[in-house]
């Protein structure tokens, strides 16, 4: 199949980023760019500036760098600002998180201390295991969205930005499930304006950015823009939307392995992960309510990938459990425990076990750096609405109503990088293959 290709407007100017929660995964995240573009590393993790693309036949050779291939904008024209509970500029939350080396930090320390929070909308009732000062105060939460909206306004103004993409990278928030108020836009609006419980502050940023026609994705498992009201409200204001929860460690690792298990028809008994972490995530994630939020974005991905309805003789009752332990000595160098019981020929048992020492902010930094350019390519697209060809980036991949999200992390590769073909116009990629031997 091939597409005529799209339409995309130029990456003229300067691309805004901004972020609610400028903790250990924002820090990491700015500082690794501003690195970068000193030339002090490499954007290791990257797709967008490390990944290739096939385009045509294997004889062809043309395997162009994403970045040359589509029209991204440039590290150059980003310029960051966000909101978080704390005070502290990018350069000392980078220091309290712990994740890049002091000696780097100092490099670009002008550039970081340069970046200050802007007030949070926070409401502890979502988020209990934290507490800050610097928070903003409105009689109700419409008028929270509206001071999102002036200081976004403001840092557009003050940057002469052309662009801009938020993305959430605050901490996970406590359990919600759909309610009538997140039904249509119009229920939404009037629980903004009578506080109502079920809107939790999340979705008063998610609201904010998408009526102010800015693209949004969230890093995080909370129930944020997936609700009828946000995702109507994306294709009728024409903005791309995703999330959600960034795939980084351990759910990273099982769908790369799940396939894998399925594609050789190898049986599943069950498995056990643990997870112990000592950042703000690990913190929030103590509570058992936040906790809630995150076991479901990690449960659901066996099985959607593993299908027990489709092969009810390997998966149909295997057991699946999944614990996160605040531990703070680790800091952000999680270590994810995994045993996996499994059975193949005749039903006779094995096991595989993981141990993986991965750390969080190191993971889901370049996945925030590929969320803001492709997002600001699939506006300047015309792409409105759910952008499912970015699950790649998501444990719980936001989808269509009707649809099963696609958990296989090979397939939503594959989705993504024909996704890019069909943008410029170039032959979809199936590998069926036999043209070479006719």
């Amino acid at each position: 199949m091939i597409s005529k290709g799209m339409k995309i407007s130029p990456s003229n100017g300067k691309l805004g980023v901004v972020i609610p929660g400028m903790g250990a995964i924002t820090s990491t995240f700015i500082a690794g760019v501003e690195a970068i573009k000193k030339g002090l590393a490499k954007p290791i993790g990257s797709l967008t500036q490390m990944g290739t693309i096939r385009l045509g036949k294997r004889t062809d050779n043309r395997v162009p760098a994403i970045k040359d291939f589509v029209p991204l904008a440039s590290l150059d024209d980003l310029v960051f600002g966000g909101w978080d509970i704390f005070s502290d500029n990018i350069y000392q939350a980078g220091i309290k998180a712990g994740v890049l080396e002091p000696t780097l930090l100092d490099k670009i320390r002008p550039q970081l201390e340069a970046i200050s929070p802007w007030t949070a909308a926070f409401d502890r009732a979502y988020v209990k295991r934290l507490d800050g000062t610097h928070v903003k105060k409105a009689a109700n939460k419409m008028e929270l969205a509206e001071q999102i909206q002036d200081d976004i306004t403001i840092f557009q103004k003050r940057n002469n930005l052309t662009r801009t993409v938020m993305v959430w990278c605050a901490s996970t928030e406590i359990f919600l499930k759909q309610e009538a108020v997140h039904a249509t836009i119009e229920s939404f609006e009037q629980g903004l304006l009578k506080n109502d419980p079920a809107i939790a502050p999340s979705m008063i940023y998610a609201y904010a950015a998408i009526k102010a026609g800015i693209p949004y994705a969230n890093g995080a498992p909370n129930l944020t823009a997936d609700i009828p009201a946000l995702t109507q409200l994306a294709k009728d204001r024409g903005v791309p939307i995703c999330g959600k929860d960034f795939k980084t460690g351990q759910t990273m690792m099982k769908t790369i392995l799940a396939p894998g298990l399925k594609s050789r028809l190898i049986g599943l008994n069950g498995w056990f992960s643990t997870n112990i972490l000592g950042n703000r995530d690990g913190e929030v994630l103590d509570d058992p309510d936040s906790f809630k939020t995150k076991e479901e974005s990690k449960l659901s991905v066996l099985e959607h990938i593993l299908q027990p309805q489709v092969y009810p003789d390997l998966y149909s009752n295997y057991t699946h459990k999944v614990r996160i332990n605040y531990y703070p000595p680790r800091g952000d160098n999680k270590e994810g425990w995994d045993n996996i019981d499994i059975f193949g020929w005749l039903g006779y048992p094995m096991q595989i076990k993981v141990d993986f020492l991965c750390r969080d902010s190191i993971l889901a930094a370049p996945l925030v750096l590929d969320l803001v350019l492709l997002l600001d390519l699939a506006q300047r697209c015309g792409m409105a609405g759910i952008q499912e060809w970015l699950s790649f980036y998501f444990k719980s991949p936001m989808c269509a109503p009707e649809l099963y999200p696609e958990h296989d992390l090979f397939i939503q590769l594959m989705k993504l990088k024909n996704t890019l073909r069909y943008l410029k116009g170039e032959e979809l990629i199936t590998h069926l293959g036999l043209e070479y031997y006719d």
